[in-house]
């Protein structure tokens, strides 16, 4: 890729994820609540994921040969339904019902009701399991997809992953990539107090993965790691740790002692939404002067 053609690309992805924190937010007004804080601040990763990474169709969700997201933190559902809708898979008009009765947006991701949702995260601890199992089969039948599970750190705190991690070493799935956020964030309080997980890129190392930590918000440090991930040829799965800051690009969001799930008054919705697009707008000027 040219000098050139990486610049496009990476002002392509950082509309992307303007847009997917902007539908994000509009999604929040909707039920003046919800894991928002999270959409901010994944939102860089979901949009090199969608915008670059990922070989899928739009229009045929359940193309065979679809690279498969599995969204384990199912809590991040309004995150990813931004994403799938800044995507083409979902309709735009659809946000006004989320999390609303018969609504495909519920409040938490279900496979059963949402199109490009391909499991019903919640639990956490259970989409690297799901995720070794999706690889080891597309590896059976000859697919070239790769299967991208995407994580919390809170799952880091949980058995199951580090069973699955083990698993997937064993069978040298270089066809799963993981992406952890962290956040350091969580219901009982920062994740590392909750139950410390350092020196992380040492461990996933250990247990036998290609790693890389990047800074989750710094947009081309993102996109160079997805692609290395794809690229990496050893016989072994791969991780990105992505350090993300809860409610990027809204300060007065980021700036919250506790926005694991945020409740936020009528008016601020809009605030934020201003905060945002003037943000982008001033980013804009600067890069076209």
């Amino acid at each position: 890729m040219t000098t050139t053609s990486l610049q496009a690309r990476q002002a392509d992805l950082a509309a992307r994820a303007y847009r997917i924190r902007r539908l994000a937010l509009r999604m929040g007004e909707v039920q003046g609540q919800g894991y928002i804080g999270q959409a901010l601040g994944y939102a860089d990763v979901l949009a090199v994921a969608y915008g670059h990474a990922m070989n899928y169709r739009a229009a045929d969700p359940d193309w065979a040969e679809r690279d498969r997201f599995l969204l384990s933190h199912g809590h991040y559902a309004i995150a990813h339904y931004a994403a799938l809708i800044e995507a083409g898979v979902i309709d735009e008009s659809e946000l006004e019902t989320y999390g609303s009765d018969d609504s495909r947006l519920p409040m938490s991701g279900m496979a059963s009701y949402t199109p490009g949702m391909e499991i019903s995260g919640g639990s956490l601890g259970q989409g690297l399991v799901i995720g070794v199992g999706l690889a080891l089969g597309l590896r059976h039948q000859g697919s070239r997809a790769f299967v991208y599970n995407s994580m919390s750190d809170g799952e880091l705190d949980e058995g199951s992953t580090w069973e699955a991690a083990m698993g997937a070493a064993h069978h040298q799935l270089g066809n799963l990539i993981c992406m952890v956020d962290i956040n350091n964030q969580q219901a009982d309080g920062p994740s590392s107090k909750v139950l410390g997980f350092e020196p992380l890129a040492d461990k996933w190392a250990a247990f036998g993965w290609f790693v890389q930590r990047v800074d989750g918000n710094n947009l081309p440090a993102v996109l160079a790691a997805f692609d290395a991930a794809r690229a990496c040829t050893e016989a072994k799965p791969r991780v990105i740790l992505c350090d993300t800051l809860m409610g990027k690009g809204v300060p007065f969001l980021e700036s919250r002692e506790k926005n694991h799930f945020i409740r936020v008054d009528p008016p601020e919705w809009q605030q934020a939404l201003q905060v945002l697009d003037q943000a982008w707008a001033a980013a804009n000027e600067g890069a076209t002067a």
